[in-house]
């Protein structure tokens, strides 16, 4: 199916290429358009995928995120209600009678799910919470009050993500992969991970926390600099480092900017942090 599915995605997106709108999109077209989101929902597609070892082995699957915009480009916005309100949008919210069947939980007033999302087995979402199109949420993971998990993220198994915390998209380029957080982590309340930054799998981010590819990770254990991602089995915080521009007379006493420091993942394990299995029973 999935081998089926990208073909006649491919060849929707040469056709929309060459001109092809909403108002030309056939009942055929809509028909691929909709298998595609519930391919998305039930997990069977995926917007990026791991070829390697290692949190620095990832990349896009172009064809998914093409999908996705063609979702976009060949409908046209409509009116629609959520919880008695109208809005207006190309695409309806998800459907969610089959999160039941698969102890999956989204509590009421406030948890949306955006068509084309994915929700794992056991997950749980608290209100108010938001998970965008081609997002996938990982089994037994807790998505959390104010939390935002943007377009094509990808969330491991039993991830921890904190009250307010943001989870950025990355839609286009399609060639640039998403925001990837592995199975195991744990991100702090106020935590913000953006621009296809992928956290390694066990690690923990302490409370508001930036993680992008422009802020520098000083990783302790490996005593190396990196950018755009952050190794497995971390305890990363922010810390501020001297800035290149701490001697400019407009600057008096110096000037600095955040960085991210990252260790060993302590033996014991934080309070903060520990699952209850009662939670997901």
């Amino acid at each position: 199916m999935t081998t089926t599915l990208e073909s006649d995605i491919d060849d929707l997106w040469h056709r929309y290429d060459d001109g092809l709108t909403a108002a030309d999109a056939t009942a055929d077209d809509r028909g691929t358009l909709d298998e595609f989101l519930d391919a998305l929902e039930a997990g069977e597609v995926r917007a990026a995928r791991k070829t390697g070892d290692g949190v620095d082995s990832w990349e896009a699957n172009e064809w998914v995120k093409r999908g996705v915009l063609l979702n976009f480009g060949l409908r046209e916005t409509e009116r629609r209600e959520y919880g008695g309100v109208g809005y207006y949008d190309v695409l309806p919210l998800r459907e969610t009678e089959d999160l039941a069947a698969r102890g999956a939980r989204n509590t009421p007033d406030g948890t949306v799910l955006r068509r084309g999302a994915h929700l794992g087995d056991d997950t749980i979402m608290m209100s108010p919470s938001f998970v965008n199109i081609a997002a996938s949420v990982g089994d037994g993971t807790l998505v959390d009050s104010c939390d935002t998990v943007g377009s094509c993220a990808q969330l491991g198994e039993n991830v921890k993500l904190g009250a307010n915390t943001l989870i950025g998209g990355v839609l286009e380029p399609v060639e640039d992969a998403p925001v990837i957080i592995e199975d195991g982590v744990s991100l702090g309340a106020g935590c913000r991970v953006t621009s296809g930054f992928r956290v390694g799998e066990n690690s923990i981010v302490g409370e508001n926390t930036l993680l992008t590819p422009r802020i520098p990770v000083y990783d302790l254990v490996e005593e190396e600099v990196v950018y755009g991602h952050l190794p497995e089995n971390r305890r990363a915080f922010t810390r501020f480092v001297e800035s290149s521009v701490s001697d400019h007379d407009l600057f008096e006493g110096g000037a600095y900017k955040p960085a991210v420091v990252a260790t060993d993942v302590e033996t014991e394990t934080l309070e903060a942090t520990r699952r209850e299995d009662a939670l997901r029973e």
